[in-house]
């Protein structure tokens, strides 16, 4: 089994920043990818910031320029979120493609628990 925890989420200001981690633990011979997904109230969960094949990123049109991950392929996964603006205001979860055996080509996915961002003044 494996585990996902986020944190760092919280309150901050309109024009703030927070930094989000999310560590993975357990059963781990591989990670294939961390990103970040979201959900805000009420809406539909929706990618913030996930990996490409290509090895590049790929960023959410609404936190291009803003939000940046980090250490996708490691065991820990960071998002830094700048400029937060109210709309920003979500649960955010981390997945991650784990394999747990030799032999697994492609990984099984994980997710935390989420971790809230409240963007308000």
């Amino acid at each position: 089994q494996v585990q996902l925890v986020e944190s760092g989420g919280g309150l901050v200001q309109p024009g703030g920043s927070l930094r989000l981690s999310c560590v993975a633990s357990g059963s781990i011979f591989k990670i294939y990818s961390m990103g970040w997904y979201r959900q805000a109230p009420g809406k539909q969960l929706e990618l913030v910031a996930t990996p490409t094949s290509g090895g590049s990123t790929n960023y959410a049109d609404s936190v291009k320029g803003r939000f940046t991950i980090s250490g996708v392929y490691a065991n820990t996964v960071y998002l830094q979120m700048n400029d937060l603006k109210p709309e920003d205001t979500a649960d955010y979860y981390c997945n991650a493609r784990v394999a747990s055996v030799a032999g697994d080509y492609s990984g099984v996915p994980y997710w935390g628990k989420g971790t809230l961002v409240t963007v308000s003044s």
